[in-house]
């Protein structure tokens, strides 16, 4: 996947969210042994799905609104999110896309704490997300004090034991492995960072308040679409190990789910106005399993 994208109609977006990535490093404080811990964790590579979801739903909307601030409160909270995954506490991996994870270069304390800091930083770029609607010449900037409530609610809601917090507790301590639960995993560790992408493009690319929930809906297929895309890819590591729906439904209807969850969410962007070369291009990627 990640290949795909450097060749794909997606990678100026990629060039441009990695630009302004690097160009936000500094603001995350003085340098120092902490700085440099999320530095690390920033740019050690990765997809960057969840970012340049927001700044594809902002482009599909069409207004021309700035969402680099709102990309960027995402890739924080995805990156604060691997980081506490991989520490021994929790899934105890020792790298992270092919180096060394960042426990394992600055320590568990440093870790901890950068992955504190990046969520901090998702947050305080929701209100500079906020900033920058508000200063944008447009009719939306009337708008922005309700886009930062739906956007708080996104995140906290996302982000907590309804969502990120509580599902990785689930795939650490699963009462079993029941298709049910891994479809509740699934959701609360995978379907709601995927939401909080859609709902800050939507919202912060002048798309209607009133009509959130769609968003929702299409992140809702999305996220179940690229997870069991990930886990068909990793029946064997998971094997005995974690839960996997691919391993739970068997390959054959994972990928005839996978399948139904692509098609389903291809219809809706359709409805919505909002089916773009960038999304065909992205759920094409998910062929790659």
């Amino acid at each position: 996947m990640l290949t795909a994208l450097k060749t794909s109609c997606l990678s100026p977006l990629k060039r441009k969210f990695e630009d302004f990535l690097e160009r936000n490093i500094f603001r995350l404080g003085d340098q120092n042994k902490l700085r440099d811990a999320c530095e690390y964790a920033l740019l050690n590579g990765g997809k960057r799905v969840r970012p340049l979801i927001v700044m594809m739903v902002a482009e599909a909307v069409g207004n021309g609104l700035d969402v680099l601030e709102a990309s960027l409160s995402v890739e924080y909270f995805h990156t604060a999110s691997l980081i506490a995954d991989d520490l021994p506490c929790m899934d105890n991996d020792d790298f992270r896309r092919s180096k060394p994870a960042l426990h394992k270069i600055h320590g568990e304390t440093v870790a901890l704490l950068a992955s504190y800091a990046l969520i901090s930083a998702g947050y305080e770029k929701i209100f500079q997300s906020v900033q920058v609607l508000s200063r944008q010449k447009s009719p939306f900037c009337e708008h922005s004090n309700e886009a930062c409530v739906i956007a708080l609610d996104a995140a906290t809601r996302c982000a907590g034991i309804s969502g990120a917090v509580g599902g990785q507790f689930k795939d650490l301590f699963p009462e079993n492995h029941s298709l049910e639960d891994i479809l509740d995993v699934i959701y609360k560790k995978t379907v709601t960072l995927f939401e909080i992408a859609f709902v800050f493009g939507w919202i912060f690319g002048g798309g209607k308040l009133s009509e959130v929930e769609k968003m929702r809906e299409v992140a809702y297929h999305f996220g179940m679409a690229f997870q069991i895309w990930d886990d068909l890819k990793d029946v064997d590591q998971d094997l005995n190990l974690s839960p996997n729906i691919a391993i739970a439904l068997g390959e054959d209807e994972a990928r005839q789910r996978l399948g139904i969850e692509i098609e389903t969410f291809t219809v809706k962007m359709k409805k919505l106005g909002m089916w773009t070369p960038e999304f065909e291009q992205a759920t094409s990627l998910f062929s790659d399993s």
